[in-house]
């Protein structure tokens, strides 16, 4: 039998999508050979998914997984809302979840990981998932936040199920308490970022570059009325402020009162917000427009 080396699963993969594991079954049973290899491969089912790797996938689910003082949340694509109902892709997304708390978020880690008793890595496990499913699917982000003393509270709106759906939030909230006490508002405050969009957790955080585009738009808008130069200043640091507030989540009106500062809530409580991160299904993914062709081919699975 032919040795299979590591340059032969890295061309079959490469030619095929599939993963690691997959192919080096592939060759073993083709005896090395590249050709029969591809054409096991094809007959299996799992050279499918290198087909589907060029269509867009901005459908799929959110996942949030917990820990003691830290929590995950991730997204993982597909290209059809039909995906987040098969219950095997909810496991894929909520053990991808469950597995950054480990390897943290670097997408290259969390690939690389093990997945479940599988034998498979989880970037094998996704390849294996596209071949089965029929659709192209992508862990796109993820996001582990930690606190030394405190909790990270996870929120998910719009859930299909628990810790699974449309809009997953986590807040860091350090500082000493009952865990139910902080985890309740560590809840409030996802709920508000979910329902806000802060972009920022401080001032301090918030990009130069942005910060002076504002002035100068603001700054251009004002000298249009007419108004005197001391006057404009004045008018485009009150409407800084309320930049502030749009932007900022510690600066923001809290949901729950329409009254305090989340930097107030956060002070009375006795706590410090040191982090949040807020996904939310698809944004920023562009999707083809009126065409009815991709579409129906992507729900037939073609």
């Amino acid at each position: 039998m032919a040795a299979i080396n590591a340059a032969l699963v890295k061309d079959l993969r490469e030619r095929t999508g599939a993963g690691m594991m997959d192919c080096k079954r592939a060759l073993t049973e083709s005896d090395g050979q590249i050709e029969p290899a591809v054409d096991w491969l094809r007959k299996k089912g799992l050279a499918a998914a290198a087909k589907k790797s060029g269509r867009v996938a901005a459908e799929g689910l959110v996942g949030v997984a917990s820990a003691k003082n830290k929590a995950s949340v991730v997204e993982v694509n597909a290209e059809t809302d039909f995906v987040a109902r098969n219950e095997t892709f909810q496991d894929f997304v909520a053990t991808v979840a469950a597995i950054a708390l480990t390897t943290g978020d670097d997408l290259d880690a969390i690939n690389a990981a093990p997945f479940a008793d599988t034998g498979r890595s989880v970037a094998e496990q996704l390849t294996h998932l596209v071949a089965t499913i029929g659709e192209n699917m992508t862990i796109r982000r993820a996001k582990v936040l930690t606190v030394p003393q405190g909790v990270v509270a996870t929120y998910m709106h719009a859930a299909l199920k628990p810790g699974l759906g449309k809009i997953g939030v986590l807040a860091a909230v350090e500082g000493p308490g009952e865990f139910e006490t902080l985890e309740t508002l560590g809840r409030q405050v996802g709920m508000h970022v979910a329902a806000t969009r802060p972009e920022v957790l401080d001032i301090d955080a918030v990009d130069p570059a942005a910060l002076e585009r504002e002035r100068s738009v603001l700054a251009a808008q004002a000298r249009a009325s007419g108004k005197p130069e001391n006057i404009i200043g004045k008018m485009v640091e009150g409407r800084i402020r309320k930049y502030y507030e749009e932007v900022v989540l510690l600066e923001q009106v809290w949901v729950h009162d329409g009254e305090s500062r989340v930097r107030a809530v956060a002070k009375k409580a006795g706590v410090t917000l040191t982090g949040f991160a807020r996904f939310q299904l698809g944004e920023g993914i562009e999707k083809p427009k009126d065409d009815f062709v991709a579409e129906v081919a992507a729900t037939a699975g073609v």
